[in-house]
């Protein structure tokens, strides 16, 4: 994710604003959050939360779409973009190393799940940040853990992401620790026994990688979390301004783009990350997670001094392991 995206998500608030995508949206049931009622006061505030689209909105979106269709990357160009991924982000990671937002205050709003690991009484507990970046909710539950037994791990597909987790004066083997490795491998990493996790986290990391890869990807959640273990995940929705803004020559497949710095983000609905965890265990007929939380996240950020409306989609779910 980068610094922008992060920095976007973090106007500070007081309840979620994710909405279940199968349940009517209740106000009341969301004190706290800021909503729209009166079109005129749009620029009276920087953001708005659980903003439909109108229809000139859902026009706009379809027309940048039909756009971005008709200039693509050329086919010569695409397999660099994947076989250099990791390079990519290396470079990111060094441009960026000291620019990250590490105060997640939406992640204990959003994932109080976490949360209730830090207690000194909530025993042995393991989490797994896959796609760790610089430690942006590794070091905030460790920084506020008074569970003796919280452990947690993290681990990136960069490695120079990796070295800057670990040039962190809060890092500790005691109580965690970070490694290079690629959620889409065929294996699981040595340090994690397999059904020994409570909470795989996926925050904006499997946009990162080529959708071929998303069932090995799930797979391997699948392998290290235990019984009844979740899976906590947010990424980008399907027609967020990210994916609109794209300009011609960015478009690697349907959803599909690649970024100026070369890094790779996919757009998802809430059905195709549905789909993808329920299905069945590999030589079996069960599901292999059920669904706790498939939600979305719509809101209106705002530009109040060129009185500009950006709208921003995010997705979250919580998948539980059976």
């Amino acid at each position: 994710m980068s610094t922008t995206d992060s920095v976007d998500q973090e106007n500070k608030k007081a309840c979620s604003s994710s909405i279940d995508v199968d349940q009517e949206f209740d106000p009341a049931a969301k004190f706290g959050s800021r909503l729209l009622t009166d079109q005129d006061a749009v620029f009276n505030y920087n953001a708005w939360d659980n903003v439909e689209w109108d229809e000139e909105q859902e026009k706009h979106a379809l027309s940048q779409i039909e756009r971005q269709s008709s200039s693509p990357v050329p086919e010569e160009l695409r397999e660099q973009y994947h076989s250099n991924a990791a390079n990519y982000w290396n470079k990111f990671y060094h441009i960026n190393e000291n620019r990250f937002f590490k105060d997640r205050n939406w992640l204990r709003l959003e994932f109080p799940e976490l949360f209730r690991t830090l207690d000194p009484a909530a025993g042995s507990k393991k989490i797994f940040e896959v796609g760790c970046g610089a430690g942006n909710t590794m070091f905030p539950l460790l920084q506020e853990s008074k569970n003796p037994e919280l452990y947690v791990y993290g681990a990136d597909f960069s490695s120079t992401a990796v070295e800057v987790v670990k040039s962190s004066p809060n890092y500790d083997e005691a109580r965690c620790k970070a490694f290079v490795w690629d959620l889409t491998s065929s294996s699981i990493p040595e340090d994690i026994e397999p059904e020994s996790l409570d909470f795989v986290v996926l925050i904006f990391v499997l946009s990162a990688i080529h959708p071929d890869t998303w069932k090995q990807a799930v797979a391997n959640a699948y392998k290290m979390l235990k019984p009844g273990g979740v899976v906590l995940l947010r990424d980008y929705g399907r027609h967020d301004l990210a994916q609109l803004r794209f300009k011609a020559g960015r478009l690697l497949d349907d959803n599909f783009y690649i970024r100026g710095d070369g890094t790779r983000v996919y757009f998802f609905t809430s059905e195709e990350l549905e789909s993808m965890f329920t299905a069945p265990v590999e030589g079996g007929s069960n599901p292999m997670f059920e669904v706790q939380q498939n939600a979305v996240d719509r809101r209106l950020i705002v530009n109040r001094s060129k009185k500009l409306k950006m709208y921003r989609v995010w997705l979250q779910c919580k998948f539980k392991k059976l």
